[in-house]
């Protein structure tokens, strides 16, 4: 009777949140039928660029609810088309960047550094204010012709750090242990679960990967601010900064207030700028200039896992299902010449990798295809971009990691401590290798290394494949070893280093579209509203326990950790500040 009554009021208040949602809904759609007044722009505008937290690639789903609207995030894409816009628009005269709190990856901050430098080749200022700013931040902001903080601010300026967390020592005190089988010397599986301390291999890859970071954060700190590479190495040791130091090191070139900032900038173009911010604009300015070539651009952000056979769109990571549902989609658009698959996942489910290989190849069969990472494009994220086609990559971006493991939780120190008792009663040789009640069995260890070495054969034979090269050729480079774009580009496991510019040049290639010609970049999946949340129906809505596990595990793959079998997922979680 108490689950009963229960679940009877949390209907209720579920009908009524749909029904207030509904209302709003109305209310926003009549005002913007009839007499919401457009967002417009002044002529002598300031395009007021605020980057902060997150910069997805997927589109998050929009609030649309009064009181409760937060402005979601611009994406990559949004933010490409909202400078190469601003660029062109007369009324634009001048770009302040105010960047605080980034949350991107370093191949993400090459990406939009890059833009604000195409922003700047139309000759219109761009101008820097930074509030207690990181590495990130002033990556960004070494882009512009000025770069301006408080007089008593801090600028966090002081080097890179990787940082490498391992749980086994929790886990033992707890009596619990994961269990893990792996191909390859640097497919370590997870090491935050089975280790206290990063292995050889662990360690090789991660000074690599800050050797290159740190080398192209100084080397854009130098051209930026017109220091030699030594100089800027030698200022950075001495960091962070506050106010007067970074004036005297040369990392800013005033101590003043942002309405300060902007009266500089008045005077300088001798006008009075109106300041518009980067949603306002997007709204202002409309959708882009229509190409007569429609360009799909598909984001695959997150972790891979299977999802659920009747999701259209999943706001988790890329599904199987959903993902395998738009690249139909896309196959069966008959309007759309070509399609970027924009990658950046750190991979997860082989199978469900498999499943999305399988419809790209398919989609690759019917219409021109190029392959555009980000940040991460590695182990499944990577598996899923062979298709043969072009792909392109950004020195940072981490890809590779090519290789399985297989992984299993042993609970059987926990029961014990808890004074829990499980006797296992099996008919079947293997039947409780996936029991969480007892250790793998040195037979089972056997048999489930034979099975994810035929998964990581063929893992290596896709990307062989793919890459038009020998298998005795690509097999070396696998290993589970993550690498840079860069180096992916060195040893052939990526086709050209370059951002969003470059993937629509090559797209535009391939497909025939003369290089001047306008495209119309449609982005699948679409923008999804709260309301369209609440009103479809799932098999599977656990999205408040999802919020939860992620609240204590943070960005760890408790997804496709929980799920088990062979995982094609990075083997570690890579952190640089």
């Amino acid at each position: 009777m108490k689950k009963f009554f229960l679940g009877f009021v949390i209907g209720i208040l579920f009908v009524g949140l749909v029904g207030v949602i509904l209302v709003f809904a109305a209310m926003r759609m009549a005002s913007s039928f009839g007499g919401e007044r457009p967002v417009t722009v002044a002529d002598n505008s300031a395009l007021i660029l605020n980057l902060e937290g997150a910069v997805p690639e997927q589109a998050p789903v929009d609030i649309a609810i009064p009181y409760f609207q937060q402005q979601p995030p611009l994406t990559v894409l949004d933010t490409w088309k909202l400078l190469r816009r601003a660029a062109s628009d007369t009324k634009v005269k001048a770009l302040v960047l105010e960047p605080r709190g980034l949350d991107a990856g370093w191949a993400k901050l090459e990406e939009l550094r890059a833009e604000i430098i195409a922003f700047k080749q139309s000759g219109k200022p761009v101008y820097a204010y930074l509030r207690n700013a990181t590495m990130r931040e002033y990556y960004l902001a070494t882009a512009a012709d000025k770069i301006y903080m408080a007089p008593e601010d801090e600028l966090d300026v002081k080097g890179l750090r990787a940082e490498l967390t391992f749980y086994k020592g929790t886990l033992d005190k707890l009596g619990v242990s994961l269990e893990f089988e792996h191909v390859g010397k640097y497919k370590d599986a997870p090491d935050e679960f089975t280790k206290t301390a990063p292995s050889p291999e662990t360690l090789e890859v991660t000074n690599q990967i800050l050797d290159q970071y740190y080398g192209d954060m100084v080397q854009v700190i130098a051209d930026g601010r017109k220091l030699p590479p030594g100089a800027v190495r030698g200022i950075i040791d001495q960091g962070p900064f506050i106010g007067k130091s970074a004036l005297d090191s040369g990392l800013v070139d005033a101590l003043i207030f942002e309405d300060e900032m902007l009266g500089q900038l008045n005077t300088n173009l001798k006008t009075d700028l109106k300041k518009i911010g980067a949603h306002s604009y997007s709204k202002a300015a409309g959708a882009d200039p229509a190409g007569r070539s429609r360009i799909a651009y598909v984001t695959g952000d997150g972790e891979i896992t299977r999802g659920n056979p009747g999701e259209d769109v999943s706001n988790t990571g890329i599904t199987a299902f959903s993902m395998v549902k738009v690249l139909r989609q896309v196959a069966d658009d008959s309007s759309i010449k070509g399609v970027i698959l924009r990658v950046d996942s750190p991979g997860g489910d082989g199978i469900a990798s498999d499943d999305i290989l399988h419809e790209m190849k398919l989609l690759s069969k019917k219409k021109p295809v190029l392959i555009s990472m980000s940040d991460l494009a590695a182990s499944g994220g990577y598996f899923i971009a062979m298709t043969g086609d072009p792909i392109v990559a950004y020195p940072n971006t981490l890809t590779g990691s090519i290789g399985v493991f297989f992984g299993k939780v042993n609970l059987s120190g926990l029961y014990e401590k808890i004074g829990l008792k499980k006797d296992l009663l099996t008919r079947g040789r293997f039947a409780a290798i996936d029991s969480e009640a007892a250790p793998l069995t040195p037979e089972e260890k056997d048999k489930v290394q034979k099975e994810i070495q035929v998964f990581y054969r063929g893992f290596v034979e896709r990307v062989a494949e793919a890459r038009k090269r020998p298998y005795d050729q690509v097999e070396p480079l696998a290993q589970g070893r993550v690498w840079l774009g860069a180096q992916a580009k060195m040893n052939g496991l990526v086709d050209e280093i370059g951002g969003l510019d470059r993937a629509v040049e090559m797209i535009k290639q391939r497909t025939n579209i003369p290089a001047s010609e306008q495209v119309t970049l449609v982005t699948y999946p679409p923008r999804r509203t709260l309301l369209e949340m609440l009103l479809k129906s799932s098999t599977d809505n656990n999205s408040e326990l999802e919020s939860a596990i992620k609240a204590v595990a943070g960005n760890l793959p408790w997804k496709s950790l929980a799920h088990g079998g062979v995982q094609r997922l990075m083997p570690y979680s890579l952190i640089v500040k």
